[in-house]
């Protein structure tokens, strides 16, 4: 009996090693990795320029409190304010203190304005952490029960419709809209541009904070370094996590205008936020993503992946309703809940998730090469036409 509390249903499977897109079990079995450990090494397994990163900062100084000035740390925050077009970074641990911070930012916002009970909009199908704060504005009853009462100041209303933003207008405690660009644990569903500039037109003409959690688009993923990059306009604040450490633990909270002025000293903290040994982690990341120009790739492995599954699958036509996502984020929605998948990808020696119930989900790395990204869709053509023939018994 492990010692491990059982809060994951794990799969029969140990990995030892890792490099580039590929995983090994002790005895040296090769799994094709197409979930990057649900979208964290976005540059591979055991990257080498992250690895040389963390081997020279782990000789020179690992981790320095907050209550002193860090370099590494100052240096990674100016260049993410320059990606993102933002002025300020909180550094926290992991994309649910990412969000925490945001959230916390928020309400502080609107105490600075003299609201007594500042709440947040969150949308349907959302995820945004498991802490008490983040896993109330996840919009998922599943992973809320059992933990009530839940942490009051957030109303939730459908993904999608801007008349249900407007229809709060008259609201006098909203404060901010808190939302994923694209979904991933709700079906890997891409939010509409038209959408998301309605946020932020609802959000100027009610003085609310606009806040986009891209723990998971972040990055790079979606062809861009974020998904909102592109759209003519920015959030007040945007979160990240997941890719920006490549398997080191770090989360950051970017807020621009107004938003970068409301936290000050004493209003929120992190032990090991933007450590010496994640800050350098994170800034090996960035460098190989602009250096390499990364992006560029994000469309053309989406192609190879999607076009080699429909090329060997005979079912793939009759079982997959439609595409969904971006860049690599990569949703295939399937006509009826199919979470047997997973089980059925890792006989394949491939690893994929499935999530909404329906939706396969792909997060691969962008380093993938061009034969790793046809060898994705073919083994998962394999899975599914396998599949098929289940379901006909």
């Amino acid at each position: 009996m492990s010692s491990i509390m059982p809060t994951y249903k794990r799969l029969p499977v140990q990995f030892v090693r890792g490099q580039g897109a590929w995983l090994y079990d002790a005895n040296d079995t090769a799994y094709l990795d197409a979930l990057t450990g649900i979208a964290v090494t976005g540059l591979g397994h055991c990257h080498p320029a992250v690895s040389a990163a963390l081997a020279k900062q782990a000789q020179t100084l690992m981790h320095c409190s907050n209550l002193y000035h860090i370099p590494t740390q100052e240096a990674l925050a100016e260049t993410l304010c320059r990606i993102a077009g933002m002025d300020a970074v909180f550094f926290g641990n992991s994309g649910a203190e990412a969000n925490e911070a945001a959230i916390k930012l928020a309400r502080l916002y609107g105490h600075q304005n003299g609201i007594e009970s500042p709440t947040v909009i969150v949308l349907e199908h959302a995820f945004h952490g498991r802490t008490m704060a983040t896993l109330t504005a996840t919009g998922n009853a599943a992973v809320q029960k059992g933990f009530e009462p839940l942490v009051p100041g957030f109303i939730r209303v459908p993904a999608g419709n801007i008349e249900a933003i407007a229809a709060l207008a008259n609201n006098a405690n909203i404060v901010a809209v808190l939302a994923e660009p694209v979904q991933g644990e709700g079906g890997v569903r891409r939010l509409s541009d038209d959408y998301l500039r309605g946020l932020r037109e609802q959000c100027d003409r009610n003085n609310w904070l606009l806040m986009f959690d891209e723990v998971q688009s972040g990055n790079g993923r979606v062809g861009t370094y974020f998904a909102y990059l592109g759209l003519n306009f920015k959030p007040d604040v945007v979160t990240t996590a997941k890719g920006l450490g490549n398997g080191v633990p770090i989360g950051a909270c970017l807020a621009q205008g107004k938003a970068a002025k409301v936290l000050g000293a004493g209003n929120h903290g992190s032990t090991y936020g933007g450590n010496p040994l994640a800050s350098a982690a994170a800034m090996a990341v960035i460098n190989t993503i602009e250096q390499d120009n990364l992006t560029q790739r994000v469309p053309l492995i989406r192609k190879l992946i999607s076009e080699s599954l429909y090329q060997h699958s005979q079912a793939a036509t009759d079982l997959i309703k439609t595409e969904s996502g971006q860049g690599l984020m990569l949703g295939f929605v399937m006509s009826q809940d199919c979470p047997e998948l997973v089980s059925l990808a890792l006989e394949q020696k491939l690893l994929i998730n499935v999530t909404a119930g329906n939706v396969v989900r792909l997060l691969p790395a962008l380093t993938l090469t061009d034969d790793e990204a046809i060898l994705i869709g073919e083994r998962l053509a394999g899975v599914i036409d396998t599949y098929a023939r289940q379901l006909k018994g």
